[in-house]
Formats: structure tokens, sequence, C-alpha cells
């Protein structure tokens, strides 16, 4: 009776599938399947696959580390080629076709990234760090290490780190040291430099610059009220330095 059931269940699905296989005028219809095969690997093969993606993004971006850094050609389809010298930039716009690789590479361009969004510069600094962290760690877990030990270790080597670079560190305040930063950050552009610092000098360290793109060629600063009603006239407001 079983045998009988699944038979006949078997040939109504064998029948349900020709008759929606094929449209009311004849279409054909295609069935596909709505997923795609993931690869699952482990142990040492993966650390290694993950750790060539590492390394080749890495040296890519580390030659544009310093004041003697050099300059990274980018190719771009359909669009003339990028000259840069910005380590995030060169760390997005590469990609692996080997996915082991891939997955590599994005574990540092999330450290790029987070950088960027964190201190706005030293994305190369942070991924020439990942990358020796990620190789010395494989190394270590490839020898026995375990690795909650090894995280502690890494977590003891921040701190330690962290609070010496804060003991060396000191507040810049006049104009010719956030001239230097300012120069520095624009890639040796003295130009620049001095218009950031500029800037700098009028909004203060806590102040906003926003870049807009325009077509003069003056530098302007706005500042007054944005919103009459804060006054009391309507057609006009003003104010006035009495001191």
């Amino acid at each position: 009776m079983y045998r009988a059931a699944a038979a006949a269940i078997s040939r109504s699905s064998s029948a349900l599938r020709r008759q929606l296989a094929r449209g009311g005028g004849g279409e054909q219809r295609q069935w596909a399947r709505g997923y795609a095969a993931k690869e699952v690997t482990f142990g040492v093969g993966a650390r290694a696959a993950m750790l060539r993606g590492v390394n080749d993004l890495a040296d890519a971006v580390k030659v544009t580390m310093g004041p003697k850094g050099r300059n990274v050609v980018i190719e771009r389809p359909n669009r003339s080629p990028k000259v840069t010298k910005d380590g995030v930039t060169v760390a997005k716009s590469i990609e692996f076709e080997d996915s082991a690789k891939n997955v590599g590479a994005s574990l540092v361009k999330q450290v790029a990234d987070a950088t960027n969004k964190a201190a706005g510069d030293g994305t190369t600094c942070a991924t020439v760090l990942t990358q020796a962290i990620l190789t010395e760690g494989c190394k270590a877990v490839a020898a026995g290490v375990n690795v909650m030990d090894l995280r502690k270790g890494i977590n003891k080597a921040i701190s330690a780190v962290s609070a010496h670079l804060k003991s060396k560190a000191w507040m810049i305040d006049s104009p010719d040291e956030i001239n230097q930063v300012a120069t520095i950050s624009a890639n040796g552009e003295k130009e620049i430099g001095d218009l950031i610092s500029k800037a700098m000098g009028i909004v203060g360290k806590d102040g906003v610059i926003t870049i807009a793109v325009s077509a003069t060629s003056c530098f302007c600063y706005y500042i007054g009220f944005i919103w009459y009603s804060a006054t009391n006239s309507y057609k006009w407001a003003g104010w006035q330095n009495f001191g």
C-alpha cells in the first residue's frame, strides 16, 4: 500500500512539473536552484589560503607608506586609471578570483575601513600591522600555541603599545605644526596644507570643515545667523561688534 501511494505521488509530481514547465502559449520554462554552493575548508589549508590573500593585498598597500611611499595605479573598467597613495583606496580596489584569498583580503579591508572611520588616516599602517599579526599568529598556531593564549597576548601587547604611544604624543596647537600635519596628509602639497591650516585657524580645533566643489577660486568663510527667526527683525538681521 505504501509503495502504491508513493508511486502515485511521484506520478502526480511529475505531471505537475510538466504542466508548470509549459506556459499557456507553449512557453518553455526552466527550473533552477535558488542557492549557490559554498565551499567549506578547515585547518592549515584554510589559514594558508586566507593568508595568501592578506599578503597579496598588504604588499600592494604598504608601498604607499611613509613620506617616500610610492603611488599605485588602479585599473578601472571603461574609465581612465586612478593614481593614488591612499591605502584604503588601494585596498578597496583589490579583488581575487580565489574565494579563500578574498576572505583574507576582506579581513584586511575591514581593518583599514575601521581605521579610516575612527582616525581619518593610518590605513596603510593598520594594514601592515594586520599582516604582521596574522602572519606570526598563523606560525604560532601551527607550532601548537593555544589560540586563546595567543589572543590574550595580542591584547596585552596592544595595551602596552597604546600606553607607550600616548606617553610620547603631544597636542599640536601652533599654526606651523598644523601646517606640517596638513601638508603631510595632503601628500606633500604645500598649497593644500596652507589652506587647511588657515581654515583650522579660523574654525578652531573643535570646528568642522566641509569641502564642496565651487566655480570660484576664492576662499570664503560664512558667519552669522542662518535663521532670521533668531532675531527681532523680519527682513534684515545683522551683527555688530561694539568692542
